[in-house]
């Protein structure tokens, strides 16, 4: 496994799958297709949409026949499949960075554009929907004018000359040009006259959809007045309905800020959970049904009260036809009967319980009598798919060969399952099922080379932290490893790992000789500096108690938070003989009103989220100097390399660069490198860049854990 390797492995999805389950898309992208990355505007530049490339394959879920779609890999928005799945609407990027509506026509093989008249253009991001016979593309659009102004807006934030702002506007500048990015109206276009009809104005919204006959379009309009502190990108939306032909709008929701809808498979019912109450309701009904919650009043704090009004808060999943909802609750997955309000219940399942297997809902086949869900153990690598069969009552287990499941869609008509799984240590790939799931058809095999690539060996790995709490981590063998013999080993950090999914960096070390860890960490909030030590460092023993990692020559290193988690950990701890921080702050003083292209985000994290002090800077001044590496750098011994991105405004460069010269000053051993191109974390921007970083990153960890001349 080499670097031209890694250029190109592909990831697979799947784009659209039509109605009957007979046609899917799938898309694949590659390292090698992807560089070229303008990182400054796709930081906060709500016209650019950076150039992905991906091959297009139309698969027969039956035959498996694939059929490309275009001759190379293009830039592609989305994918829409009409309802006889006869054509196949494309977004693809323009020059000028707009996008092409195409419609491909599956009988001829031929494509042609649509054009959108009006001085609007899709863009990247643009939702597409046929309507009921398939006449009609509706899809999301843009202005000229809308264009105009969110360019001159980053113009003005980026290049000046000057940029003025000031606490009496009621949002960030960022976070302004941000929510312009949500604007659009929605058209409707007839594929052969062209002509356009207006569904939407132009307007600030987060989401639409269309009832199934296509009648009705529910719609929401923002009515944020400022910018949100407590939620990162938070906003105030309303839900609307009205007929796509055009009328008066009639109110759903005055706010969606607690609430969020789910929709039947004709989206004319709706559930919503409010104050801990389901309820239930259909368009044009204004009285809504209560399905389930406990109605003991908030006055009454006893053990009792509290324990009946958490088993009677049920969210809801899906709905199953028109009369029944898939919900969850505290004890599992359940099956609600909103006519007679009968419950049952369908898997125990609790997150709070971590003995408990994890249970993820993906659809109902046959006629709406069979629920789909995934079922993975988070206590050893057992996974499948668990089928309910309704009329029955009876769960089984459909075994899936230890395949790791991610994406699943049912098609429509609920004949068709497709779902994104791979072997452990495997990049995934698409497979259709039908009938009793027993035979898993593949439709993609986006890697054939790795069947010829040697790709080492990967185990769950259990131990105890400091604590004395059970942790779970991966590990990834060398090829040609050697049990008994003790290897130089990385330990590859960021939060929680437990599945051996495909993992690029870790198959690169082990290619050049090196076990790589990836220990989960538990964290208290407010003391997330602690969290580190007391998992990594225990792993670590581990490792070397089974005589697979040499004591004399770890390694660590992350990305992001993993890079300011591995800054963090080497002020405590001596052991590494060589650390690599890539896109990690260094000085969450700083960091903490610092990158304003993501708005709130940096003062969220570290208040409330992925930095987990629990406090606001003023409210304790000290959790933040205890959790910057910078105030420390005297401590640290190991030789560090560091890594960043000179456009990367999530973790702008300037808060790692302090590190450097703190240890410069200190007459420490470090390296700074950055990318002037770059952005965040692995570097897109040309493929020299992409090349130096991971040729680099061999070097460091050659020359200080093998003793070699990089």
């Amino acid at each position: 496994m080499g670097l031209d390797d890694l250029l190109d492995i592909r990831t697979t999805t799947l784009s659209a799958l039509s109605d009957d389950g007979r046609f899917a898309v799938a898309l694949m992208a590659r390292p090698r297709s992807s560089m070229g990355i303008d990182y400054n505007r796709n930081f906060g530049d709500p016209t650019y949409a950076a150039p992905q490339r991906r091959e297009a394959w139309v698969i027969d879920t039956r035959s498996g026949e694939r059929i490309p779609l275009f001759t190379e890999p293009r830039v592609i928005g989305g994918t829409a499949w009409s309802p006889d799945a006869g054509v196949l609407a494309v977004l693809v990027q323009r020059q000028d960075d707009r996008f092409d509506v195409l419609l491909w026509d599956r009988a001829t093989r031929r494509t042609r554009s649509l054009t959108i008249p009006g001085g609007r253009y899709a863009f990247a991001g643009s939702d597409m929907r046929w309507n009921s016979d398939g006449t009609s593309l509706v899809l999301a659009v843009r202005s000229e004018a809308w264009r105009t102004k969110a360019t001159a807006e980053f113009a003005r934030l980026t290049t000046g000359p000057r940029i003025v702002q000031s606490s009496t506007e009621p949002f960030l500048a960022w976070n302004g040009l941000q929510r312009l990015g949500a604007v659009e109206s929605v058209v409707q276009i007839d594929r052969r006259s062209g002509a356009l009809t207006e569904v939407l104005p132009e307007g600030m919204r987060q989401q639409w959809q269309l009832t199934r006959d296509g009648q009705l379009v529910v719609y929401s309009e923002d009515i944020t007045k400022k910018t949100d502190y407590d939620v990162i990108g938070g906003t105030e939306q309303q839900l609307w309905v009205r007929p796509t032909a055009g009328g008066a709008p009639t109110q759903l929701f005055p706010s969606l800020r607690t609430i969020r809808p789910v929709w039947d498979r004709d989206g004319r019912r709706y559930a919503f959970t409010r104050d801990d109450q389901l309820f239930v309701g259909i368009l044009g009904d204004t009285s809504r049904t209560r399905l389930a919650g406990d109605t003991t009043p908030r006055s009454d704090t006893s053990s009792t009260a509290r324990t009946r009004r958490a088993r009677e808060r049920f969210t809801p999943v899906a709905w199953v036809g028109t009369s029944a909802l898939v919900a969850t609750n505290r004890d599992g997955v359940w099956l609600l009967n909103t006519a007679s309000r009968e419950r049952t219940m369908i898997v125990a399942s609790s997150d709070s319980v971590l003995t408990t297997p994890r249970v993820r809902y993906v659809g109902a086949m046959q006629n709406d009598q069979q629920l789909l869900m995934t079922m993975e153990s988070r206590t050893a690598w057992e996974r499948a798919m668990l089928r309910y069969d309704i009329a029955a009552r009876r769960l089984d287990t459909v075994p899936t060969d230890s395949r790791i499941i991610g994406a699943s869609t049912v098609s429509a008509d609920g004949s068709t399952l497709v779902v994104s799984a791979g072997a452990g240590n495997r990049p995934a790939d698409l497979f259709a099922l039908r009938g009793a799931l027993t035979s898993w058809q593949p439709l993609t095999n986006a890697n054939p080379s790795l069947a010829q690539t040697s790709l080492g060996q990967t185990e769950l790995l259990q131990w105890l932290d400091a604590d004395g709490a059970r942790e779970f981590g991966v590990v990834h063998y060398p090829a040609n490893y050697v049990k008994g013999q003790r290897y130089p080993t990385v330990m590859l950090i960021y939060e929680d790992f437990f599945n051996d999914s495909w993992d690029a960096t870790a198959n690169l070390l082990n290619a050049n000789g090196y076990v790589v860890v990836k220990p989960s960490v538990r964290f208290d909030v407010g003391f997330p500096g602690e969290a580190w030590v007391k998992s990594v460092t225990a792993a670590a023993n581990k490792v070397i108690e089974l005589g697979i990692a040499d004591s004399t020559r770890l390694g660590v290193h992350g990305t992001s938070y993993g890079g300011y988690a591995t800054n963090l950990l080497i002020t405590q701890t001596a052991r590494f003989k060589a650390a690599i921080n890539i896109s990690g702050k260094v000085d969450m003083v700083s960091f903490y009103t610092d990158s304003p292209r993501l708005g709130v985000r940096n003062t969220h994290a570290a208040e409330k989220s992925q930095d987990r002090l629990g406090a606001t800077l003023w409210q304790q001044p000290q959790k933040y100097i205890a959790h910057s590496a910078v105030m420390f750098a005297d401590r640290i011994t190991t030789p560090l390399l560091l890594m960043t991105g000179e456009q990367d405004h999530n973790v702008p460069a300037i808060n790692t660069r302090e590190m450097y010269y703190a240890l410069r000053r200190l007459g420490k051993e470090v390296t700074w490198v950055t990318y002037t191109n770059g952005g965040h974390g692995v570097p897109l921007s040309s493929m020299d860049d992409w090349t130096d970083f991971h040729t680099r990153l061999l070097g460091w960890y050659a020359q200080h854990l093998k003793k070699t001349t990089p």
